[in-house]
């Protein structure tokens, strides 16, 4: 990134201060980092994680079709025993190939949560970085509004409440881990 002298200097200045130096930009740029981090490890893993679900999808129908064969062979009672060996391991692995694409779905819930949280820092970051803005309380509000609109789940929504409200991070979290174990084994597509 490069500034142009009409620009100005927006790099970090903490290894040489001068008069206008801001601990303020300082966290601006910080936080501009950590969602740049965010957003490439997300780049990163997309291909791969899609090529991994493309390959499982496909395992999947492959699967379901040889368990169609194994069924539609004639029966030989010198094959049975093998035939019945055969769809049972094809079951299985159906079983485990499901249970992959399932996992697949929490993949795209985390991105999407990582989204947040990246859309969530640039909020931040245009906020602090706006002296005009940075003292207005209504600001904020209207930031807490917007972060908190963007939560997939009811657990997410509490634990910023939460936090917001006063409790530690830690406690915070213990009682979302809570919510997530009182929900059940109901998997939540978004």
């Amino acid at each position: 990134m490069s500034n142009t002298p009409e620009q100005g200097y927006k790099g970090s200045r903490a290894h040489q201060p001068d008069l206008d130096w801001s601990q303020v930009r300082e966290t601006v740029l910080v936080l501009e980092v950590l969602s740049g981090q965010i957003v490439a490890s997300m780049r990163d893993s997309e291909q791969s994680v899609d090529v991994l679900a493309n390959t499982f999808t496909s395992m999947a129908g492959y699967i379901r079709t040889l368990g169609e064969i194994i069924r539609q062979m004639p029966p030989r009672p010198e094959e049975a025993g093998q035939r019945d060996a055969l769809a049972s391991i094809t079951d299985q692995v159906s079983g485990m190939v499901n249970q992959a694409i399932v996992s697949f779905q929490f993949y795209d819930k985390l991105v999407q949560r990582l989204s947040h949280v990246t859309t969530g820092l640039s909020d931040i970051s245009n906020l602090v970085g706006d002296k005009k803005r940075l003292y207005n309380p209504g600001e904020w509000v209207e930031l807490q509004a917007r972060m908190q609109s963007k939560f997939s789940t009811e657990e997410e929504r509490a634990l910023f409440r939460a936090v917001l409200g006063g409790m530690s991070l830690d406690e915070a979290l213990k009682e979302y881990v809570h919510m997530l174990n009182n929900k059940g084994d109901d998997i939540e597509l978004f």
